[in-house]
């Protein structure tokens, strides 16, 4: 059985302290889950987000960087 996503994030985010973009989140995830669109990714960071768990900051013009909150 494979790992839920928004665990996933979780586990990447863990493992790079110093943060991920946006788009080196979805280049990771792309590898185990095929089916993964950069539209679900987006919403899945947002709930995150909300949750408390992630900050999305805008770190370039179309780039967001993703930092595990503990």
């Amino acid at each position: 059985m494979r790992t839920p996503i928004h665990t996933a994030i979780v586990e990447l985010l863990a493992k790079n302290p110093s943060g991920l973009t946006d788009k080196e989140i979805y280049v990771k995830l792309r590898e185990q889950y095929e089916e993964l669109s950069f539209n679900q990714l987006m919403r899945i960071l947002l709930k995150l987000e909300i949750n408390g768990i992630v900050r999305v900051t805008r770190y370039q013009k179309e780039t967001m960087k993703v930092e595990l909150l503990t």
